[in-house]
């Protein structure tokens, strides 16, 4: 069956919506839309598997605790690795930015 992961993307998001495409015993892929979401001010995202995530859409920066921010635009992808610390600083507030994660282990 086909898919795309432009499509069913809601006028009114009120919370950032996560989506699984796909997960194996080492990969997990996610579709997250989100519209001026951020991550809880406090606290980090602190994973036990590697993520690798490019932004399709839309506009965003994500944040470390070492400090360092990436601004991203559309194209741009980042690996993190497990346990990297970190957290989505903004997201452009007037249009959906449309991310796909991979998450996978060693």
């Amino acid at each position: 069956m086909k898919h795309t992961l432009f499509g069913e993307i809601p006028d009114n998001l009120p919370h950032e919506q996560f989506q699984e495409i796909i997960a194996a015993k080492a990969v997990r892929i996610e579709r997250i839309l989100s519209r001026g979401h951020s991550s809880p001010a406090t606290g980090w995202y602190d994973q036990a598997e590697h993520e690798w995530v490019i932004l399709l859409q839309g506009a965003a920066r994500l944040g470390f605790c070492t400090g360092e921010t990436l601004d991203l635009k559309p194209g741009d992808y980042v690996n993190i690795p497990a346990h990297c610390k970190h957290k989505v600083t903004w997201t452009d507030p007037e249009q959906t930015s449309v991310w796909l994660a991979v998450f996978y282990s060693d």
